[in-house]
């Protein structure tokens, strides 16, 4: 060997400098990060040096664990300097900079924890670790960065996928395995990846210890799903939401024999009847009227449900069997329902109107009529009844019996009143033009 290719003792930093020198540095960025403020621009090379820094540190591993301490401390500092920024900087947008750089080191910091790995004294270090990350990715998953999200999830699940979830008896915990699998399935279904998203929701079953709350949070994202399901365009969709919403409404269910406080089972009960109601939508979405009818039947007999949206269900659904008699049944019960808004009932009136034809013009009078007498109505909601029943005019015994109603519901004194006066100027001309047509007609 040459005398040139002999390395010094002396030129050459030994293991334990080298390691002082990069955990120095770590900590004068940390100190930096420390006296950061919202107000003034962020250094964007702050992250990328930690990061920097970071690598060279990996190239030391195995470390003491005195100094996988030292990281540990160190990774908190930056955690919650970063928690500071945020908390003074307000609500994070999409477009916000300044979000951006303080979630990158927030992601620093989770890196950190996991290069230094389990420490002695730390008890959970892999859930420390995984909260960190799970945190991390909810944040990106705010900013919509949903590539970075499933990256820090990734890795989360990754640390907690060696532990034992049956040895796990803090509820903190639990929730956080819990949580981790919904935030992943959440992001994954955001990117249209809708067999992981579901995958990871039915995984998270084996994650739920007996908890209420775990079953109500987990139900909950399965009827978020569900929901979302019903605007697809395909004809799969009504399919898949009444799938997602049924996976739903049996984890409310279950949820219900596990709920030890009242304030926790009346929170389950409202929302298996707000999961029912979306059934009922969708049974009605794909003309299962007789399904339809059933979830009715059991929210008001079962759960004493009073829901404003019911009778309009279950008088569509009726008018769907052809059974008109039942649906105006549905559509008298409400106007004593003061519950409900006003484009509801018209909306209800219409569909009733349409479906049964000029038979129904005499009825949607006497309801509309009824409500005048119960509630503050609009003279837009009398325009819409007015134009729904005299429809596109014509001629024949039907037009007139149509024609009859309307003359019968626009002279009654209430509703000329509701067209009186300056606010209600932008509705008399569209009244005035119904009119004027079905007298043309």
């Amino acid at each position: 060997m040459r005398i040139a290719e002999l390395t010094s003792p002396e030129i050459r930093p030994s293991h334990h400098d080298s390691l002082s020198q990069l955990l120095s540095q770590l900590e004068a960025s940390i100190n930096q990060c420390e006296l950061l403020s919202p107000e003034k621009p962020l250094p964007t090379n702050l992250s990328s040096d930690l990061r920097s820094t970071l690598s060279q540190l990996s190239s030391l591993v195995p470390f003491s664990n005195s100094i996988k301490l030292q990281i540990w401390k160190l990774s908190y500092r930056l955690w919650n300097a970063c928690v500071d920024l945020s908390n003074i900087a307000g609500v994070r947008s999409s477009g916000d900079k300044v979000g951006e750089e303080v979630v990158k080191l927030r992601q620093v910091s989770a890196d950190m924890l996991l290069l230094a790995g389990n420490v002695a004294g730390v008890p959970s270090p892999a859930l420390k670790s995984a909260s960190f990350y799970y945190k991390t990715g909810l944040i990106w998953h705010e900013l919509r960065r949903f590539d970075l999200a499933a990256s820090c999830f990734e890795k989360a699940t990754d640390l907690t996928s060696k532990l034992d979830a049956a040895t796990i008896s803090d509820a903190g915990e639990r929730k956080l395995l819990l949580d981790l699998n919904i935030a992943r399935s959440r992001t994954a279904w955001d990117v249209s990846d809708r067999n992981l998203a579901v995958t990871l929701l039915n995984r998270a079953k084996n994650l739920l210890f007996g908890s209420a709350e775990h079953y109500k949070a987990l139900a909950n994202q399965y009827l978020v799903f569900g929901k979302s399901a019903l605007s697809k365009i395909e004809g799969c969709g009504v399919k898949e939401a009444l799938k997602l919403m049924n996976e739903a409404l049996d984890l409310f269910e279950k949820g219900l024999s596990t709920a030890r406080t009242r304030n926790g089972t009346e929170d389950l009960k409202a929302l298996r009847s707000k999961c029912l109601r979306f059934i009922a939508a969708v049974h009605l979405q794909g003309e299962e009227f007789e399904s339809v009818l059933k979830c009715i039947r059991v929210l008001r007999e079962g759960d004493g449900d009073r829901h404003p949206c019911l009778p309009v269900l279950a008088m569509k659904a009726w008018l769907g069997l052809g059974r008109y008699g039942e649906a105006e049944k549905e559509l008298r019960g409400m106007v004593v329902n003061k519950g409900v808004p006003e484009g509801i009932w018209v909306s209800a009136i219409e569909a009733y109107f349409e479906a049964a034809g000029t038979a129904g013009a005499e009825t949607a009078k006497g309801l509309f009529l009824g409500l005048l007498g119960r509630c503050h109505v609009s003279a837009g909601a009398a325009v819409r009844i007015a134009h729904r029943v005299v429809g596109e005019g014509g001629s024949g015994e039907g037009a007139r019996a149509r024609a009859k109603v309307v003359a019968e519901l626009v002279s009654d004194e209430r509703v000329v009143a509701l067209f009186a006066g300056e606010a209600a100027a932008k509705d008399r001309t569209p009244m005035h033009a119904v009119l004027w047509n079905w007298y043309m007609f």
